[in-house]
């Protein structure tokens, strides 16, 4: 037992030290307009929320570029640069490729210090140098295999408008350049996700139109130790990143969470999310049963366990108002033993999420939209930028501000001073938070529809006055959510000062004043822990 304990905490600390992000994956089979999606979550709470934009460029032959680390900034080396790269927006590029991730660590004695190429600098060279999923596939795989690979375990999400591919990669170990990878094509119709915990099991050795794969997967796996028996029975995830309590809780809970939402028989595996039946494996992919819309997809990335034995404004820690979040660190010790909060998708600490939306029936420029959203994505407004659009608006741009660097105007800011308001009160504040949400994406959508059909006809007629109407669209976008942000924060600091629920009353010089107070259940257990302490003697109070 002391043993599991041991293992449990180091499991749990190697959690909280990563990165704990959140993706689905969405094939044109399962959505309802036959687009491509995919959805990621980045949550770290050091990292600024905020829209990165690379511009189309041509290089001269033995033209380099130096690799900084994402998460650090740190110099690794230099490699050498593609004669042409393409337009990235956020994490989508000018042909509607989109590739998002999530960290699942694995074994740490497999990560390579001396390599160059560390997880966020494979994403973004790829978006910049593939014009399909299977060529960025190629990219990162490439690059690893040339420069080596610094980075510890990664599960990517790859979409065009046409496929949707799910790769897990991790390094051979100090002193061995390259890395061992499985990508798996999800079939059409169905959707995938992944949370920090390595997912592909078993997979398919001779189908390269679906599956594919490092030569040397299972022989380094073999070579280690960590796999014996016959190649077609060899599990990526249980050879390279073993299931755990701990992955199992605040990883794969997750992607089953954001199933459950959308398929009714994942009840299932409620005991294997919740870290107690490790051999009640979930599938990789899973058939919705209805068809998804955008707003659905949304939905996934919204979710605090709610209507599950994992709801989060269930439990103590919810405090008197329901709140959904909690304070860090994750896992606390008393007396010797080891206890934990629940991790949801919706966290407070994430930075930026989006849902990428391809569309293969319209124009790239046009066809590909980043649906971004900065903060907790419970309470953040998707705002669409076209993958077109020649600069990022200033309410998400990079240098507007930053996570030591308050600026009033940054849409991490704003949206940060209205969630962390609300987490004071959060049951009288969300649902007023969460109107306005739907009320600005739905008109949001409405608008996207009517400017996709202006904009085709101008792509064919003039471009420059596409791209600028392109543009103009989504900074116009921007600056309303923006504007209506601030205008909420105003409304709930004024409205929910001091713990009070004032009401504006017309004709009257003081508005209506309600005290609602705490819930009887919350007074309950006031009462369990303070006994007589507070009991008003001879009757009510005043």
């Amino acid at each position: 037992m002391k043993k599991f304990q041991i293992i449990l905490i180091l499991s749990l600390f190697a959690f909280e030290i990563s990165h704990a992000c959140t993706n689905f994956l969405i094939t044109k089979g399962a959505t309802v307009d036959g687009s491509t999606m995919i959805s990621y979550a980045a949550d770290a709470h050091v990292l600024f929320g905020e829209l990165y934009y690379y511009p189309a460029m041509v290089y001269k032959p033995g033209d380099s570029l130096t690799v900084y680390e994402w998460d650090t900034g740190n110099k690794l080396g230099r490699i050498a640069q593609a004669q042409k790269t393409y337009q990235v927006v956020g994490n989508m590029n000018e042909y509607q490729v989109a590739i998002g991730e999530t960290t699942f660590t694995g074994r740490s004695e497999l990560q390579d210090t001396t390599g160059i190429i560390d997880y966020g600098s494979m994403m973004y060279l790829a978006l910049k140098r593939a014009k399909t999923a299977r060529e960025a596939i190629e990219v990162m795989t490439s690059l690893v295999t040339e420069y080596g690979y610094y980075s510890t375990g990664e599960s990517i999400s790859i979409s065009d408008p046409d496929e949707v591919w799910i790769m897990e990669i991790i390094g051979k170990g100090p002193g061995n350049t390259g890395a061992v990878w499985v990508a798996r094509r999800i079939p059409d119709g169905y959707i995938s996700g992944h949370a920090n915990q390595a997912r592909i099991t078993t997979f398919p050795l001779d189908d390269p139109e679906n599956c594919l794969y490092a030569a040397d997967v299972i022989d380094v796996a073999r070579a280690r130790g960590y796999f014996k028996g016959e190649d077609k029975d060899f599990s990526f995830a249980d050879a390279y990143s073993p299931i755990d309590f701990g992955n199992a809780r605040f990883c794969e809970a997750r992607v089953w969470s954001g199933f459950r939402k959308v398929n009714n028989s994942m009840d299932q595996y409620e005991d294997y999310a919740m870290g107690y039946n490790l051999h009640n494996r979930m599938p990789l992919w899973i058939k919705p049963d209805e068809k998804l819309s955008l707003q659905d997809v949304m939905g996934m990335m919204r979710d605090y366990f709610e209507g599950t034995s994992m709801d989060m404004t269930q439990d103590i820690g919810a405090g008197p108002n329901g709140c959904i979040v909690r304070w860090r660190p994750l896992t606390w010790e008393v007396e010797g033993k080891t206890y934990f909060n629940e991790r949801a998708i919706s966290t407070q600490q994430t930075g930026f999420s989006f849902v990428a939306q391809s569309r293969s029936w319209l124009p790239d420029p046009v066809g590909g939209v980043l649906w971004f959203g900065v903060d907790d994505t419970y309470s953040t407004v998707y705002t669409p930028m076209y993958c077109g659009i020649r600069e990022a608006p200033k309410e998400f741009a990079v240098g507007n501000g930053a996570i030591m660097q308050f600026e009033e105007d940054a849409a991490f800011w704003v949206f940060n001073q209205v969630s962390n308001l609300a987490y004071t009160r959060y049951n009288l504040m969300i649902p007023f938070i969460r109107e306005k949400q739907a009320e600005l994406e739905q008109q949001f959508i409405n608008e996207l529809t009517k400017k996709d059909k202006e904009l085709t006809d101008l792509y064919h007629s003039s471009k420059r006055k596409f791209y600028k109407q392109l543009t103009a669209f989504s900074k116009d976008k921007s600056q309303q959510t923006l504007t209506e942000w601030k205008n909420l924060y105003k409304f709930l600091f004024t409205r929910f000062m001091d713990g009070n629920v004032k009401t504006y009353v017309q004709g009257e010089l003081n508005p209506k004043l309600e005290q609602p107070g705490y819930s009887e259940d919350w007074y309950q257990k006031v009462i369990e822990q303070t006994g007589d302490k507070f009991l008003y003697p001879g009757g009510e109070g005043h």
